[in-house]
């Protein structure tokens, strides 16, 4: 119906009450990046946190239950695994992510006690001018190969912790690194 935010999905005929909560769907997301996890253990982070009783649904119905939730999180419109690269990160760019879409939303979002995914996910979408956007703008021409405006370069250089995207290595990469590191001196 138009207009009306879910609160369950339907798998095998039944309403499966959801958790909502865009902080809950940020952890699944979380989850999703998280290099330590195999697809399979992202894939279960993502059932138990969304469906408030999976520990009650039935085996065979995860699959329907995760392509539904997958369909939740995306709003109907899921990415259909192009080649466009990643241009944020929504841990790492917390700190000026949050800004932008409390200036859409009028009020601080996370001192809300319950925001639905969807109307903060509509919140993000209208991001406008600001730090957020600016910064997305530089990686997304980096990425795309063109060259930056002197003033880019500069704004680039001089704030390049929220302008480049960090690579996130897992425990055993970290500690390869770090061997590595203490071996140079």
């Amino acid at each position: 119906m138009i207009g009306v935010l879910p609160k369950s999905i339907e798998v095998d005929g039944t309403d499966e009450p959801i958790r909502t909560d865009f902080r809950d769907i940020l952890v699944i997301f979380s989850a999703f990046n998280d290099e330590e996890l195999s697809p399979q253990e992202k894939y279960m982070v993502c059932l138990t946190i969304l469906y408030e009783n999976f520990q009650n649904m039935n085996e065979d119905n995860y699959e329907e239950a995760y392509a539904k939730a997958i369909d939740f999180l995306t709003l109907g419109m899921e990415d259909k695994k192009n080649d466009t690269p990643k241009l944020m990160d929504w841990e790492q760019d917390e700190n000026i992510l949050f800004p932008a879409v409390n200036r859409v939303a009028g009020r601080e979002v996370r001192a809300l006690p319950y925001l639905h995914w969807w109307t903060f996910y509509g919140y993000f979408m209208e991001i406008q001018e600001g730090v957020f956007s600016h910064v997305l703008s530089l990686r997304q021409k980096k990425a795309s190969g063109k060259k930056l405006e002197k003033w880019e370069r500069d704004f680039w250089n001089a704030n390049k912790d929220i302008c480049e995207l960090k690579t996130k290595l897992t425990a055993e990469e970290q500690a390869a690194k770090d061997r590595l590191n203490a071996l140079l001196g």
